[in-house]
C-alpha cells in the first residue's frame, strides 16, 4: 500500500498503532523510554485504517498486525518481535540513528 510505503521511507521510526491497543500503548512508550520520537499513526483514526491493516499482514505482520514497527524502512514486526530485539540488546543499535538527545 502506498500509505505505507511513503511513512516509512519518510520517517525513521514508525509504529502503527490503535488508540485503543494496550501493546500499542506500551511500544510507543518503550521507544519515548528509549529517547525515540517515532511517528505514530492511529490505523482507527484513518478512513483507510482496515486497508492498512490488511497491507501489514499482507506485508508479513502477524496477526492481529498492530502495533506494526518499521525502523529505518523495515518491518521489524510487532510486539513480540520488538521486545525480543529490546531483552537481546539488538534493539538500540537500530534505533540509536533516530534517538534524540536529552
Amino acid at each position: 500500500m502506498d500509505k505505507i510505503q511513503t511513512l516509512t521511507s519518510e520517517n525513521g521510526v514508525v509504529i502503527f498503532s490503535k488508540s485503543t491497543c494496550c501493546l500499542c500503548y506500551a511500544v510507543n512508550i518503550l521507544f519515548h523510554e528509549l529517547g525515540v520520537e517515532p511517528l505514530i499513526h492511529e490505523t482507527d483514526h484513518d478512513p483507510e485504517g482496515r486497508e492498512i491493516e490488511k497491507a501489514l499482514v499482507n506485508l508479513g505482520c502477524n496477526s492481529p498486525p498492530l502495533p506494526a514497527v518499521y525502523i529505518g524502512g523495515n518491518l521489524i514486526g510487532s510486539t513480540n518481535e520488538v521486545m525480543t530485539l529490546h531483552l537481546s540488546g539488538a534493539l538500540i543499535p537500530l534505533v540509536r540513528p533516530y534517538q534524540t538527545l536529552a
